[in-house]
């Protein structure tokens, strides 16, 4: 492993990459042959599509970015600019759980960072655990973090730092946090900004990572003493299991258009900034060590651009084992049918309330069997409606 990581690293990447606010950037001309795409815009945008019904279910929010349920009925919400907010008994709770914009606790929201992922303790009717990442600054320079904190009562205190000096810029921070079916807690971490990063699994910029939920490092980790489980991504922001298979799949930002959806294995290269989309040669003026092998995504956008961040996979409903994407550029739900027992083949994608609600930022499917959709209308790229930013819920009907 040492002796392809240091041919790598001595790989000067000629190439500059723009795009920093990769969320709103207007599609490009670019297409790679042969490669697993979205169709056409499919399904209806009405109020009932798919057999779901539609409703707001929160609104005046502040660019909501993750929720979390909790097996007492409770909602928490993370809000970009700093705050937990906390939906009880059908209600949002005026004061918030925690601000981290008070109390002296090291934060910054610039750009596409903050307050961002939020997941609760598998023994959260024991522990009270919510686990949040964030971003801060550290001498002059923008980092990230994972934060352990205790709830109670509506309020949230911090109660550990699992991790910390994770790269940060305004963009491309990651941020997805999510527990896995094995018990370990996994999150997403972008390049933030430095592409030649994600190439080098020593350095944490471009990767998804896990973490025992005290913060020790996994001895079945892929590599020695590290917390990288996959590198050579660029900014993921969607992680989900698959409910039948228990397969990782994650939802990863391209340069200006090939936005990826991702099947991960432990150890695997992802190739950023070496290919995107299902290009299998690496991009002029680059070379790929012998015997590493890069993998391509199962679905890509091609010349069309998503922007995806969070997803999830249904469980209950007309869309039971579909992957459902949020797309920020895109404005839609990206509907992805896999094909049963090869969890590599896309059987059809389908994008769904196009441009209907804007910028959505997030899904997840609740307890109830509802989907749970963010929007991010309010982000400063967005054009907000009255109510801005809200919650969506769908209901299968």
């Amino acid at each position: 492993m040492k002796t392809w990581v240091l041919a790598m690293t001595a790989v000067l990447l000629t190439t500059t990459f723009a795009c920093s606010a990769r969320e709103e950037t207007a599609p490009q001309p670019s297409q790679a042959a042969g490669s697993p795409q979205a169709t056409a815009p499919q399904g209806s945008a009405s109020g009932n599509s798919g057999g779901y019904k539609v409703e707001v279910f929160a609104e005046q929010l502040d660019v909501p970015w993750d929720i979390a349920f909790v097996p007492d009925g409770r909602i928490f919400i993370t809000e970009r600019p700093g705050t937990i907010r906390v939906i009880d008994k059908g209600k949002l709770v005026g004061e918030p759980v925690l601000s981290f914009k008070t109390g002296g606790i090291p934060f910054q929201s610039r750009g596409e960072s903050g307050l961002l992922g939020i997941v609760p303790d598998p023994e959260f009717a024991n522990n009270g655990y919510m686990y949040v990442y964030h971003t801060y600054e550290e001498r002059g320079s923008l980092r990230n973090r994972v934060l352990r904190l205790v709830e109670k009562n509506n309020k949230a205190t911090i109660d550990k730092v699992l991790i910390d000096g994770l790269p940060g810029q305004s963009t491309h921070d990651g941020g997805r946090i999510r527990f896995g079916p094995d018990g370990y807690l996994y999150f997403t971490v972008g390049d933030a900004q430095d592409p030649q990063q994600s190439q080098d699994p020593t350095s944490r910029a471009g990767k998804i990572m896990r973490i025992a939920k005290d913060g020790t490092i996994p001895k079945t980790n892929p590599f020695p003493d590290s917390p990288v489980y996959s590198y050579g991504h660029r900014n993921p922001q969607g992680l989900a299991w698959h409910p039948m298979s228990g397969r990782l799949y994650a939802s990863e930002h391209g340069q200006s258009t090939m936005d990826e959806i991702n099947l991960i294995e432990p150890g695997a290269n992802y190739g950023w900034p070496l290919i995107e989309g299902d290009a299998m040669s690496p991009k002029q003026g680059n070379s790929v060590p012998p015997n590493v092998k890069l993998r391509t995504p199962i679905l890509h956008s091609g010349s069309d651009t998503w922007a995806p961040s969070g997803m999830t996979f249904v469980t209950k409903g007309p869309w039971k084992n579909d992957l459902v994407v949020a797309s920020l550029r895109g404005a839609q739900l990206l509907k992805v049918t896999l094909q049963e027992g090869d969890p590599a083949k896309v059987v059809k994608s389908e994008k769904l309330y196009k441009n209907e609600w804007g910028r959505l930022r997030n899904v997840s499917e609740g307890p109830d069997g509802a989907l749970y959709v963010m929007t991010n209308n309010r982000d400063g790229r967005g054009s907000p409606k009255p109510g801005d930013d809200k919650i969506i819920r769908l209901t299968p009907q």
